[in-house]
């Protein structure tokens, strides 16, 4: 049976476990450096704010929105959205993810290709992430052609939300490599203070790192679990 294969756990424990480390890594820093206050006293939104109109993108809003940590940059509606943790505290991690986030939007300017490809494959991930284990769960417990055949359609569909998460590592990368850079250009921290801004986007970094390993792993397994089953 699927539900019982040991095999499972081979492929899914290493990632599920970097995906739990990287979790308290960034909850960690992200606790760590929230209560350390900046020299400038700059808030999240006033970093983020003055990235973006220093760098020609005075035409983008800056909102707070709920929830921890969701923060995020909507290239649709040119929004940086920043949680509430973030947006009006003075602390070196909200500022680093401020600055974070607002790198998405330089890279939105310059056409960073990664960043257009990861937005276009938002309506097929979203289809393929729900639909495709669907089609493998129900083909891979029927028999002949139809069965083998919705198994792998169910895996193709899958393999949309893999290459996604793989897209996406280069995009938050270089989206913590300009925050980085910038932050110290523009006065926002100093050399000092980028060791909590360092460790906090690092940290960030891993979760996504653990967020492809784990698609890239399941992906794996459907394809060995078809192989064993035409065996």
């Amino acid at each position: 049976m699927f539900f019982f294969d040991p095999s499972y756990f081979l492929f899914a424990g290493p990632p599920l476990l970097l995906g739990l480390w990287a979790q308290y890594k960034v909850k960690s820093a992200f606790k760590k450096y929230s209560q350390v206050p900046t020299q400038s006293g700059i808030t999240g939104a006033q970093a983020a704010l003055r990235l973006l109109e220093r760098n020609g993108l005075g035409n983008i809003t800056v909102e707070p929105t709920q929830g921890m940590l969701s923060d995020h940059y909507d290239p649709g509606s040119k929004t940086l959205r920043l949680s509430e943790e973030v947006y009006g505290m003075s602390s070196i991690a909200s500022v680093g993810v401020a600055a974070h986030e607002a790198g998405h939007a330089l890279q939105d300017k310059s056409g960073y290709a990664p960043l257009h490809l990861r937005s276009a494959m938002v309506p097929t991930v979203s289809i393929g992430s729900n639909l495709g284990p669907i089609l493998f769960m129900i083909g891979l417990f029927m028999h002949g052609a139809l069965g083998s055949s919705l198994a792998w359609a169910g895996v193709i569909l899958f393999a949309a939300t893999a290459l996604f998460a793989i897209v996406t590592l280069p995009v938050e990368f270089d989206a913590s490599r300009r925050a980085k850079a910038l932050l110290v250009s523009q006065g926002i921290v100093s050399q000092r203070e980028m060791e909590g801004v360092n460790a906090v986007l690092d940290a960030a970094a891993l979760t996504y790192v653990a967020a492809a390993a784990q698609a890239i792993m399941q992906l794996l397994y459907y394809v060995t679990v078809l192989n064993r089953r035409n065996d």
